[in-house]
């Protein structure tokens, strides 16, 4: 990344993630009640005085603890430490010095990364008198605030621009192709992630759910710059739970919006369920570019008629998308993954491409000749002009006579037909009917 990295570091249930929220300006870290929501590493996108950093949320330490969970959140936070050129160390004033925070500042004296020490909860002069106690630890100065209020942040981001690095001129390296990863819980996203970046850049466990925080990662892959989004997975609107679960359904959702094209990762050992072709229909209806990752492929029957019967299953059940490019891969064993971001980068391209307006018209009205449309109380529709008004995704306005003459299954059919002629594979594409008088006043592209 070329911004500098702040990271967030501090007990659980401290407002590390209430910080987080208010600095970026979004509601993107979970924030609730419950000690150790955060469990990844999360990037946001902050300014202050003029100076752009990334701030970086991480789950809570608890270096007492010896459970499964503590050890995987203190690596991921120790993985954050040594990408950070600035430490926030959030400490909470209603609790005064506790025995995790002696650990926590011994864990950061190993660094030569400056730290800044805040004191939060600060939500009264009793707490702000009492934050002198923070002195103790020896990191400097304990800076009091407030996250859930406000107050006192401003102090606390001038100490950290204070820190920052000089400002590096770089040549821009033009805007990363956005991939978010989505997927019913536990089918290997996380991963995959890590299978795409050859370390533990996400946690990996076998409980459902893992991952509740949508996670972004920048990736130089020949020469391009990719982002990658791990998300949660998403369930059924029925079984989604309040609070943490809930929130990390509208962050998948929003991943799904942010992306350019998806990766809708699927369980080859649980085949096609309904859940997965919802899923699908979400990326459709966003207009997103899909690629298929059926993983867990080791654990299945091998060889071409197996992988001819999973794809012949896939386009059955997602026949509003049936030119999305099918990949089978194992996370896990590294089998089949350099082959994901090439179909990436060409579902990418399609999205990006621009037909001319004569060839259109030629082709358009070719089709129309093929096959009329259907009258409708005596009257047919009419195709006057097709003009191609957008990429990103590919969307084509049609001038017709009366827009209400249009049966779905004749715009299916017109698109298939644009399909056929200009490919588009991966990407919906979207059509648009507008009545006569609308031409005359749309130039065209």
């Amino acid at each position: 990344m070329t911004k500098p990295i702040v990271a967030i570091v501090g007990r659980p249930n401290v407002g590390k993630s209430t910080f987080f929220n208010r600095i970026v300006g979004q509601r993107v870290a979970i924030v609730e009640d419950v000690p150790g929501t955060t469990r990844d590493r999360l990037y946001g996108d902050a300014e202050w005085m003029g100076r752009e950093f990334t701030l970086v949320d991480t789950g809570g330490l608890e270096p007492g603890l010896p459970t499964e969970w503590a050890e995987r959140i203190r690596d991921q936070v120790e993985i954050a430490i040594d990408e950070a050129d600035i430490i926030v160390f959030l400490t909470d004033a209603r609790d005064g010095v506790t025995e995790t925070d002696w650990e926590i500042t011994d864990l950061l004296r190993r660094t030569t990364t400056p730290v800044v020490l805040g004191v939060n909860k600060v939500d009264n002069e009793q707490r702000r008198l009492d934050a002198v106690e923070f002195f103790a630890l020896g990191l400097g100065d304990p800076l009091p605030l407030s996250a859930y209020h406000g107050t006192g942040t401003g102090d606390l981001l001038d100490a950290v621009v204070s820190h920052l690095p000089a400002p590096v001129d770089e040549e821009a390296l033009g805007e990363a192709a956005k991939i978010a990863i989505v997927g019913r819980p536990n089918v290997g996203k996380s991963m995959l992630l890590n299978a795409f970046l050859g370390q533990e850049r996400a946690i990996v466990s076998e409980v459902p759910g893992t991952t509740r925080d949508a996670i972004d990662t920048i990736l130089d892959w020949e020469g391009e710059r990719v982002l990658l989004i791990d998300t949660a997975g998403i369930r059924r609107r029925g079984r989604i739970q309040g609070g943490i679960e809930k929130y990390s359904v509208l962050r998948s959702l929003r991943a799904i919006e942010r992306a350019d094209v998806v990766l809708l990762v699927l369980d080859a050992s649980e085949a096609m369920t309904a859940q997965d072709a919802h899923i699908a229909g979400y990326i459709c209806e966003a207009y997103k570019g899909m690629v298929i990752v059926v993983n867990k492929w080791d654990l299945v029957a091998k060889g071409g008629q197996a992988r001819a019967d999973f794809s012949r299953l896939i386009r059955s059940e997602l026949k509003f998308l049936p030119s999305a490019p099918i990949l089978f891969i194992s996370a896990k064993l590294g089998q089949g993954v350099d082959h994901i971001l090439p179909a990436v980068m060409a579902v990418k391209r399609e999205r990006q491409k621009r037909v001319p307006t004569g060839l259109l018209n030629t082709t358009v009205n070719q089709a129309v000749m093929g096959h009329s449309p259907p009258s409708e109380r005596g009257k047919r529709l009419k195709v006057l002009y097709v003009t191609q008004a957008e990429i990103d995704p590919p969307t084509f306005v049609f001038f017709v006579n009366d827009p209400k003459l249009l049966h779905f299954s004749y715009q299916r059919y017109l698109e298939n037909k644009l399909r056929e002629a200009f490919g588009f594979e991966g990407t919906p594409i979207k059509l648009i009917f507008k009545p006569r008088e609308e031409a005359k006043q749309t130039p065209s592209p």
